[in-house]
């Protein structure tokens, strides 16, 4: 089973800002064999790793990593894609790595939550598309959904891969709004998502994992949108240590996948991500 999502840092390889308001137990450096071996628990025998800091230091960092250890397949890494120019001299090094798998960029914690349209942005994932490179993107808003519907119109040929199903707001009235925003972005075939990172929305909640209720709702929400072939399974391992516990998330996301028909769960667990990331088998 492969964890398509998992985040590690060391603060001596990039700086990771964001950790400086993180919760206390995040800012800790968290290693390939820590989060390796949280989620392998759970029966994840192979990760990729994803992006977590903005810097050419990080992306060098995972693809060490990513080539020190088989049981990990893939890294989703960083290039600005502000900066057309510089996307321009590092992608062919980074499509000829056979560990670089996909870009990310932390479009959550933009001021201006239609920054990945820009017209430098546009040229960036141009490039992108024309070499078969997927994109990461992270929603956390309902303007995040809708710039990702313009996104994928605007490059048909370019696979996005939404980060933990946009973030669906558990027990808020905005429910609802975010189901239909789902099936509209599942209705863009280049749309990809990970069922990852799934945690109650209120603050005042996230010492507790969401319920094994409402995990069904959204496994089936999910999979009525976009169907098993286009849906993968994360942990983005270590945020859950902060939300109720990675073994808490774990179990109530992987109990409702255990409940699906063989051929569904075997495509959420291994199948699509090894398509979509070009994994070997």
């Amino acid at each position: 089973m492969i964890d398509t999502h998992l985040h590690v840092w060391a603060r001596a390889r990039s700086p990771y800002h964001w950790l400086d308001d993180a919760p206390e137990p995040l800012r800790a450096d968290h290693s390939l064999e820590q989060g390796l071996s949280a989620v392998s628990a759970h029966g994840f025998d192979r990760a990729v790793l994803v992006q977590a800091d903005e810097t050419l230091e990080e992306t060098t960092y995972l693809l060490e990593l990513a080539a020190s250890d088989p049981r990990v397949v893939g890294a989703v890494c960083y290039l600005p894609l502000e900066a057309p120019m510089i996307v321009a001299e590092h992608l062919p090094r980074l499509v000829a790595d056979p560990w670089f798998v996909g870009v990310r960029n932390l479009t959550h914690d933009r001021p201006n939550p239609g920054w990945i349209l820009g017209e430098d942005q546009r040229r960036s994932l141009d490039r992108l598309e024309a070499a078969g490179v997927p994109l990461d993107y992270i929603a956390v808003s309902p303007e995040h959904l809708r710039n990702l519907c313009s996104l994928a119109r605007r490059h048909p040929g370019l696979t996005i891969v939404l980060d933990h199903l946009g973030k669906p707001p558990v027990g808020r009235p905005e429910y609802d709004r975010w189901v239909d925003q789902l099936a509209e972005t599942a209705s863009l075939p280049n749309v990809i998502a990970k069922i990852s990172g799934i945690y109650p929305a209120a603050a005042a909640e996230r010492v507790a994992s969401i319920t094994d209720e409402q995990m069904a709702a959204i496994l089936t929400t999910a999979l009525a949108s976009f169907g098993s072939d286009r849906l993968m399974l994360g942990s983005d391992w270590p945020m859950g240590t902060v939300a109720g516990g990675t073994d808490a998330a774990l179990s109530v996301l992987l109990a409702a996948v255990d409940a699906l028909a063989p051929d569904q769960a075997d495509a959420l667990r291994q199948r699509t991500a090894t398509r979509v990331y070009g994994l070997k088998a």
